[in-house]
């Protein structure tokens, strides 16, 4: 399922594609951060500090469903394959 996925940088914390400058996070100085995107790391900090990995799921398989116009299960799947593996997520 994740051949489908356009070519990275992803957000390691929700799997968005960063496309364009203004996609990824800042760090408290402004400094653009190549690991996250503005929706989960703005200013050095994560914006949802307390979400759990399933709540993570859950909100990137609706985004997914609604913006790739695919079933909620279809995007659920694919973001239990993706999201536990991304570098906030990983428990190695």
């Amino acid at each position: 399922m994740q051949s489908d996925l356009p070519k990275g940088p992803f957000c390691q914390s929700c799997g968005m594609p960063m496309e364009k400058a203004d996609d990824f996070g800042t760090l408290v100085n402004g400094t653009r951060i190549n690991d996250y995107c503005h929706f989960c790391f703005t200013n050095g900090l994560f914006i949802e500090p307390e979400i759990t990995l399933a709540q993570m799921i859950s909100k990137v398989s609706g985004i997914m469903s609604i913006h790739m116009n695919i079933p909620e299960e279809d995007a659920r799947l694919q973001a239990e394959s993706l999201i536990p593996t991304l570098k906030r997520w990983k428990t190695e």
